[in-house]
């Protein structure tokens, strides 16, 4: 599949960043200017988000040969990768599947472990059920949400999904239809076998649950070459909340 990006600079190694579950390229567009300085940046959205095609199957063995398809049409030679959640799923199934091909591996807030998948189960499908015809202004879309769901700023970036279609109706840019059918495929990390030896950089929220102090004794297990870094006073969304501190810890890994 050939995925939608956008790449910022023309200089320095290269950056891939994967955002996670219903992010995409435009959640990262204000760090991968900043990163640009350094790296050329390419901003990836994953299958069935974005504006990348949508297709019935979506899992960890198709999104690793999406990002191969990528790196060889754009004949980059041992990129960095960066993945948050959902992305960095996609990088480490990558980096024990193709650990030749990438230079350096940085995992922002998940670990190499089964995750539940209930609660985005649960959002997908008070999503689907939302008549997005019948509204007018996103701000009709987040009071309804609001019931459901009392983050505002995880509704403000379910809101960032939204647009207008042909019929100028409000619509998903996510697949929303093979998100709530497939979203279990995510769950497992079955693809983590054996010893990664790609210098990885795991970079968690202080705030969030994601990487325990169990889940550093796996990645102790499966990564020869690997530094866990906190990022005080952010949530599973580090790299938005505190987006200052994620940058030195991007960037103090890429240039070492």
């Amino acid at each position: 599949m050939k995925l939608y990006s956008k790449i910022h600079g023309h200089k320095g190694q290269d950056l891939i960043i994967m955002h996670g579950l219903f992010g995409m390229s435009d959640n990262w567009s204000s760090l991968g200017r900043k990163f640009s300085k350094y790296c050329r940046v390419h901003l990836i959205d994953l299958r069935n988000h974005g504006r990348s095609p949508h297709s019935i199957d979506f899992n960890y063995d198709v999104m690793c040969e999406d990002l191969l398809e990528y790196i060889l049409d754009n004949n980059i030679q041992k990129p960095i990768l960066l993945g948050h959640s959902l992305g960095g799923k996609v990088a480490m199934k990558f980096a024990f599947t193709h650990p030749e091909r990438i230079a350096k591996l940085i995992i922002a807030d998940i670990s190499p472990r089964k995750y539940n998948s209930d609660f985005h189960e649960n959002l997908l499908a008070t999503l689907y059920k939302l008549p997005l015809q019948d509204f007018d202004k996103r701000e009709e879309i987040d009071r309804v949400l609001s019931y459901s769901f009392e983050d505002k700023g995880m509704r403000l970036f379910l809101l960032k999904n939204l647009y207008r279609n042909e019929k100028k109706n409000f619509a998903w840019r996510f697949n929303i239809e093979i998100l709530l059918e497939k979203v279990n495929n995510i769950q497992e990390a079955d693809y983590v076998k054996g010893v990664c030896d790609v210098p990885t950089h795991f970079v968690k929220g202080g705030a969030s649950h994601y990487i325990t102090t169990k889940d550093e004794i796996i990645i102790n297990k499966h990564f020869s070459d690997f530094s866990i870094a906190t990022v005080n006073g952010a949530g599973h969304w580090l790299h938005a909340e505190k987006p200052e501190k994620f940058y030195n810890e991007v960037m103090g890994f890429c240039l070492l």
